[in-house]
């Protein structure tokens, strides 16, 4: 019950702030390929939060260690996390998640820079 309401929470702030890019985006100038419309930010948003909060309710997974950015689909995981399993188990997990197109990993195991 507890996952569930920081999954809650943590997808109502991602909406809000999609809310506010969409309410200062600037309209006056005409979208170029490298920008993003509000919808997909909001899109990205979620699926980042989703991300988040699937890896954070894994208890074998240290959501600390694991940075999570999303840009139109892609989801990039990146940081430093104890060992090889649990890198595959985050890029699992974002694969898992609906409007992932793909996951890069840029996730490190410590100590082995």
């Amino acid at each position: 019950m507890k996952r569930l309401s920081i999954t809650t929470i943590a997808i109502a702030i991602a909406l809000a702030f999609g809310a506010t890019a969409m309410a200062a985006e600037d309209t006056s100038k005409p979208a170029t390929s490298k920008t993003e419309s509000p919808g997909a930010y909001v899109d990205d948003a979620i699926i980042t939060t989703k991300v988040k909060a699937t890896i954070f309710e894994d208890a074998s997974l240290k959501a600390t260690e694991i940075n999570v950015e999303t840009y139109k689909g892609i989801v990039q995981l990146s940081g430093f996390v104890k060992s090889r399993a649990d890198i595959d188990n985050a890029v699992k997990l974002a694969w898992g998640i609906k409007g992932v197109q793909s996951v890069k990993n840029d996730m490190i195991v410590k100590g082995t820079q």
